[in-house]
């Protein structure tokens, strides 16, 4: 059975610097009937468990450690049995949220993993935060980009552990190289396309954000 995409919005909280904002995330789920990959645990364990069902799930995938990114995350594993996935330089922020809980595995730049057929290649691309990834799977023409690219630019870069050049270079270098027509699900909004927000580069970094 072909792999499919699934998609479920869950709400809470984001937190940082001493701020509270209200916040829908997109969690994403890639699988087929018998096994899953949740992408980005969100707030609501039960709802992402209801959504994987009796499937096994074979891992969560962290696309960077902001708390509104990873707030479930233990519950969900706990629930399921399955590992956490995150990229090492995010460890920082992962405490900030989860101190007494370590992620159960590492991700690497180039590591791909395998769920229901598919191949998730994983892209390193900070600047929203250290150790910020993507998660590019060619067969799916789809990029999984967490908070790095967004219909209409970058994530945002302006409170601790981001940096603007540097999200303009990793969206530069790992991301609008990708076939134009690879589908961007986003870590919130809408859907887009490399090749609809390719032409807009040079405008973000002249704005700035």
């Amino acid at each position: 059975m072909a792999a499919r995409i699934e998609h479920l919005v869950t709400s809470g909280t984001f937190e940082l610097d001493g701020g509270t904002w209200e916040v829908d995330n997109n969690v994403w789920i890639v699988g087929d009937d018998h096994e899953a990959v949740v992408i980005d645990a969100a707030h609501d364990a039960d709802a992402i468990a209801k959504a994987v069902g009796d499937r096994r799930l074979r891992g969560i995938v962290c696309t960077h450690a902001h708390n509104d990114h990873i707030d479930a995350a233990p519950a969900l594993a706990e629930r399921t049995g399955a590992t956490i996935w995150l990229h090492p330089d995010d460890l920082p922020l992962w405490k900030l949220t989860h101190p007494d809980r370590m992620p159960d595995a590492w991700l690497q730049d180039g590591q791909v993993i395998e769920a229901a057929g598919t191949d998730l290649t994983v892209l390193h691309t900070p600047g929203h935060a250290p150790g910020a990834v993507c998660l590019y799977d060619p067969g799916l023409r789809t990029l999984f980009s967490g908070d790095t690219l967004f219909q209409g630019g970058p994530g945002a870069t302006g409170r601790s552990y981001s940096h603007f050049p540097t999200i303009i270079e990793s969206i530069r270098e790992r991301l609008l190289t990708l076939p134009a027509d690879t589908v961007v699900r986003t870590g919130h909004g809408e859907t887009t396309t490399i090749g609809a927000e390719a032409p807009h580069l040079e405008a973000w970094i002249a704005r700035g954000h």
